[in-house]
């Protein structure tokens, strides 16, 4: 007789007990499978979440930076037209000139060639810029019985390298004179007035008001006319220049080794607090804006990690929810396939020891009993992981949230359910199908 016939009917006379053991093993492998499923589930949803935050971040980033950029942009403008605006502060003198007579006269005494400024003014320096040659020296003016500073500068000098830029002090054109405001004002000079200078006539062109320094008693004539009154013919006592300030870390010592390489015998010096002011602010607005940007990576790197942080708590507390349930539903399945299994040996007893009466033998006892648990198995994974992912993904928030959630189907994980749904029914079947295989049938009848 054939031993799967003889299953088949084993299995349509006990549906019950079928109907039964196949729940048991459905309710295992959905655990399985919609446990899987949900973890899989977040799995993806995390990775969809961290990645939208991640692009979140990286606009904020990019827009930030875009603004870091153009604040940074406008402070250098801003910052640029402030120091023209606050004139030269970067003084190049002869190296034998005193710097202490320089700060009590207000003066240089010393000289250097003129040449001295296009040589300057042809190379590459990028360090400083608007270059002035001058000649200044403090004189008595006769004609209205006052001590003056004399200057005598002629146009910027324009370096080959840069574009052209606009002067921070007017050229003096040939017999014209500006004058200081304590000057023109004690003097009841204005514009238009003739004037006699070491006697030399001077058109006043141009008069300032008051700036609080020594530009209020100075007198600034034409640089060439200023050389011959004073002797100095192709001499000048200094050259006058606009730092261009950089981000490193000594500036000062950087513009002086450049102008050392390029004209030795000179000393460079930078005049007074508000150069440095200017400097230290703009450098500070950089790093302000610098951190600003640096605060928000960090800011964004940190959402980040909160964000990571707080799914794979979700996706631990998930798995450790599924590491207890699972294995108990799965060995409460085996227990309950065991029980049904002992059940329905002791019930058809008889039927046993008539079957190895008729000529079964014990071992095709056993596979009847095996292969009955073997079908469960096989039905209960397939309608065990149909529940299951069906479960798992209308409870997964990765399904609800998602156009592709088609990506929560494992093949894996079915070949899996199939593989050890009726491996688990067959071992938990084993013990019973032994004992009915090794039923005497002589015995069996005999006590009926």
């Amino acid at each position: 007789m054939n031993v799967w016939r003889l299953v088949v009917r084993e299995i349509a006379h006990r549906k019950l007990n079928f109907l039964l053991g196949l729940l048991s093993v459905a309710v295992a492998v959905g655990s399985l499978v919609g446990a899987m499923t949900l973890v899989r589930g977040n799995e993806l949803r995390t990775g969809e979440l961290l990645a939208a935050k991640q692009a979140d971040v990286e606009k904020a980033i990019a827009k930030k930076e875009k603004e870091v950029a153009a604040a940074g942009a406008k402070l250098n403008d801003a910052m640029r037209k402030i120091t023209k605006g606050l004139g030269f502060n970067i003084l190049i003198l002869p190296q034998d000139q005193d710097l202490n007579e320089l700060h009590v006269e207000g003066t240089a005494s010393k000289s250097m060639p003129e040449s001295f400024v296009t040589t300057l003014a042809e190379s590459r320096i990028v360090t400083i810029n608007h270059l002035l040659p001058i000649v200044s020296k403090k004189l008595r003016w006769d004609e209205y019985d006052r001590t003056i500073l004399l200057t005598g500068t002629r146009g910027e000098v324009p370096q080959a390298h840069r574009d052209p830029k606009k002067p921070l002090l007017d050229h003096v054109p040939a017999g014209t004179m500006v004058l200081g405001y304590q000057l023109h004002k004690q003097a009841g000079l204005k514009v238009g007035d003739t004037v006699t200078l070491l006697d030399r006539e001077f058109k006043i062109t141009e008069t300032y008001p008051e700036r609080g320094t020594a530009d209020d008693s100075t007198a600034w004539v034409n640089l060439a006319e200023a050389q011959e009154m004073l002797g100095m013919q192709n001499l000048v006592n200094a050259i006058l220049a606009l730092e261009c300030n950089c981000a490193t870390v000594d500036r000062l010592a950087e513009i002086r080794n450049d102008i050392a390489a390029i004209l030795p015998g000179t000393q460079v010096i930078e005049r007074g607090p508000p150069a440095l002011a200017r400097a230290e602010a703009r450098n500070k607005a950089q790093a302000t804006a610098a951190a600003a940007l640096k605060h928000e990576q960090a800011a964004g790197r940190e959402a980040l990690e909160r964000e990571a942080a707080g799914r794979q708590l979700v996706e631990k507390q998930t798995e450790d929810f599924a590491a207890v349930l699972v294995p108990v539903v799965m060995i409460g399945c085996g227990v309950w396939i065991g029980f049904l299994a002992l059940m329905n040996v002791r019930q058809r007893s008889n039927e046993i020891g008539i079957l190895r009466a008729i000529g079964l033998k014990s071992t095709q006892i056993l596979l009847i009993f095996l292969g009955k648990a073997i079908l469960i198995g096989l039905a209960g994974a397939l309608l065990g992981y149909a529940a299951g992912y069906f479960v798992g993904v209308s409870w997964s928030d990765f399904a609800r949230n998602s156009v592709n959630s088609a990506r929560l189907f494992e093949p894996r994980l079915l070949l899996l359910a199939i593989i050890i749904a009726p491996l688990l029914s067959g071992l938990a079947s084993w013990l019973p199908a032994m004992l009915a295989a090794r039923q005497d049938p002589a015995i069996v009848l005999q006590g009926d």
